[in-house]
């Protein structure tokens, strides 16, 4: 027993980078614009994390999964730690990295240390939902701009009476953002660990049924939630402030956005109602908060006429983007050989 929570640390690492980096991009501008406290923006998000972890998570951890199957519990541990420690790293800088791009770039390092064939099909739906994402956030933020705008104007809200709309809206849609990030990237923190689950499917008084992959997913989420509490607060100022200086609306306007980008690719039922009537559906992948909310952010500032926007900031994330899953993959694959090679762990059957 011992000896798998001691591998299952790596995910809980995992999971806590990605709430003190990811998780923490859905509050970010509402604490960056001051409408909300860091400390009641970091337990709405926590708790909802968590929930949507638990309920919703199973969706995108599939296509993670096609990716490639990590088959031994020391390799989803070396896997896991890469990712992490690259998260922690981009992180430790200020930038609002994606775990999914590093949880990527580890298993891709796996697939190489084991000889194991990466899925193209499955990467080019990730890789695709990594461009993707952001213009979509982007388009949804730049539309709810002027929709905002009209309404605010023809209402005439007196500007207290605004304040206290915009208070309450931030933290609905950051509870609906923080619940489609659990769902959405609970994946990326505990996905690889699914073939080697530790846990035994629990059923109480012949009802609820508690499976494996919820347990594992709930482990996950309480690390994701105790990495907002602990250390999210530099990535928040990031996003909320250091590239496009937001009004309270558009900060509203700027999580909203991002969290419906979210809540399409997680979401089972939104993907099977399209797929059932011949529509073009959203891939299931785990998606990054960070590129959401910085695209959301960018069509805030095209909506403005892209005045004050922060090109410095951008190409310093940008550059941070590129290099998250070069750097976990080249991690991985080393941490691999030593794993194996020093401690003597089968890494791969």
């Amino acid at each position: 027993m011992l000896i798998i929570i001691l591998f299952l640390s790596s995910g809980l690492f995992l999971g806590w980078s990605l709430g003190s980096n990811d998780a923490a991009n859905i509050f970010g501008t509402a604490v960056g614009t001051k409408m909300i406290r860091f400390k009641t923006a970091a337990l709405i998000s926590g708790m909802f994390v968590i929930i949507g972890a638990v309920v919703s998570g199973a969706g995108a951890s599939h296509t993670l999964g096609e990716l490639g199957s990590v088959n031994e519990l020391a390799g989803a541990f070396i896997v896991a730690l890469a990712a992490a420690v690259t998260v922690l790293w981009m992180t430790r800088a200020g930038l609002p990295v994606s775990t999914s791009q590093a949880i990527v770039g580890a298993i891709i390092g796996w697939n190489f240390f084991s000889q194991t064939a990466t899925n193209m099909s499955a990467l080019s739906k990730i890789v695709g939902s990594w461009v993707f994402s952001p213009v979509l956030s982007a388009f949804f933020a730049f539309m709810l701009f002027h929709l905002v705008k009209k309404i605010v104007e023809r209402s005439r809200i007196h500007l207290m009476r605004l304040d206290a709309y915009t208070r309450i809206g931030l933290v609905i849609v950051g509870a609906f953002g923080s619940y489609s990030l659990g769902a959405n990237n609970i994946g990326n923190v505990m996905g690889v660990f699914i073939n080697s689950s530790p846990f035994e499917d629990i059923t109480l008084a012949g009802l609820l049924h508690f499976s494996s992959i919820q347990q594992l997913f709930l482990v996950g989420g309480i690390a994701i939630a105790v990495g907002i509490f602990t250390y999210s607060k530099k990535v928040m100022m990031t996003v909320g402030s250091g590239i496009f200086k937001l009004s309270p609306v558009t900060a509203f306007v700027v999580v909203l956005a991002s969290s419906i980008t979210l809540f399409l690719f997680a979401s089972q039922g939104v993907h099977n109602f399209l797929a059932l009537r011949h529509l073009p559906s959203f891939p299931l992948v785990p998606v990054s908060s960070s590129q959401a909310v910085v695209g959301a952010v960018m069509g805030i500032s095209f909506a403005k006429g892209g005045r004050n926007l922060n090109f410095k900031k951008l190409g310093q994330i940008s550059l941070g983007w590129i290099a998250t899953p070069l750097a976990s993959a080249l991690l991985a694959y080393f941490a691999l050989f030593f794993m194996q090679n020093v401690f003597m762990q089968n890494v791969f059957k």
